[in-house]
């Protein structure tokens, strides 16, 4: 079966180059970010619940944008009919959710709270077109050995862990931290292949 080609509503370069191994015909889609704090959670809301939310939300305002560009001509390269994928990957640590550093500082505080420890990785996928929403999940275990001060400030100067949830890059530098995984590598990079897979096939099956 080929699929059609999609748009991604994602800015990430590890999530393209997901999609390439995958060898998924795809164009990234730039939309503007909403005003406001980036990706609040809500009260009382829980971590799989928000991945989810957040996830569901990144497609549909992509969908809005592009059907609203194509209809008023400002972008007539933009396909309004094409298929939408979006994610969201969100690191959890005893029911409170490690996003992405504001700091290096900040950076610092969560990589000392996951070293030694167990954490999930849920990453949640949602394909959006026509009138279906189509939704997925990968949830991750990811072991970290103890680190100390010296290795946290090391990592923290290469200045990798910002823009990463949970400040970690699990495809870099962070790998030597690693101790074991139960789940998706691919998760943890921030688009699981398999449910991906699964999602875009069952779309067109």
């Amino acid at each position: 079966m080929k699929l059609p080609t999609i748009y991604l509503a994602s800015a990430s370069p590890r999530r393209h180059e997901i999609l390439l191994q995958m060898g998924v015909n795809h164009d990234i889609l730039t939309v503007p970010a909403p005003q406001g704090e980036d990706e609040p959670r809500l009260d009382n809301e829980a971590p799989d619940v928000y991945v989810c939310r957040t996830a569901r939300e990144k497609a549909i305002r992509a969908r809005h944008w592009l059907s609203r560009e194509h209809a008023s001509g400002a972008a007539d390269a933009l396909d309004a009919s094409r298929p939408v994928l979006s994610a969201d990957t969100t690191v959890i640590l005893d029911n409170d959710i490690l996003g992405k550093p504001a700091s290096r500082d900040d950076a610092r505080r969560m990589l000392a709270c996951l070293s030694g420890r167990t954490h999930t990785v849920h990453t949640a996928v949602v394909l959006a077109y026509g009138d279906q929403l189509l939704e997925d999940v990968s949830i991750t275990q990811v072991r970290f050995k103890s680190l100390s001060d010296a290795e946290i400030d090391d990592y923290c100067a290469t200045g990798e862990p910002m823009g990463k949830a949970g400040a970690y890059g699990i495809q870099g530098k962070a790998a030597v931290f690693i101790e074991h995984i139960s789940g998706s590598y691919t998760g943890v990079m921030g688009l699981p292949i398999f449910e991906t897979w699964r999602l875009l096939n069952q779309g067109w099956s």
